[in-house]
């Protein structure tokens, strides 16, 4: 190709957090799964503080109970890289001193955006599976 067209800011911004998303889906541990558990309360406080990130709340408690079912054992054959996704994205939300810092008038939550939109779309299947399940056991999230 003879020109080559220039990222904007918008794509550039998103392949920065998913080399960071990946990175540190890599370095998830149990230990993180207990974390994650532990802060699940603050967590969805801030999913339904915020105001750019209220419209992940209930997927956010999707995802949270996705976790909850595994750790007890009545979901199964979750690939690890499905749950380390939850617990990087959702434990990056909780973090108010993340790439951006949410203190940032108009900016602060837009890494917090973008790190939780990609772990979905890494896992999306699998929620949705999960979804089926529960819909099937007939219980609700």
């Amino acid at each position: 190709m003879l020109f080559k067209k220039n990222k904007s800011k918008t794509e550039a911004s998103n392949d920065a957090a998913e080399s960071y998303a990946k990175e540190k889906i890599t370095k998830i541990e149990d230990g993180d799964v207990e974390i994650l558990m532990d802060n699940q309360e603050q967590i969805s406080k801030k999913l339904s503080q915020s105001s750019p990130l209220s419209k992940y709340l209930e997927i956010g408690k999707l995802m949270m109970a996705m976790v909850k079912d595994i750790k007890k054992g009545s979901y199964s054959n979750v690939p690890w890289f499905t749950i380390a996704t939850i617990v990087m994205a959702l434990l990056y939300v909780l973090n108010p001193m993340d790439l951006v810092p949410d203190f940032i008038p108009g900016i602060g939550y837009l890494d917090d955006l973008a790190i939780l939109s990609i772990g979905i779309g890494w896992i999306e299947s699998d929620l949705h599976r999960y979804l089926d399940w529960k819909l099937d056991q007939g219980q609700g999230i």
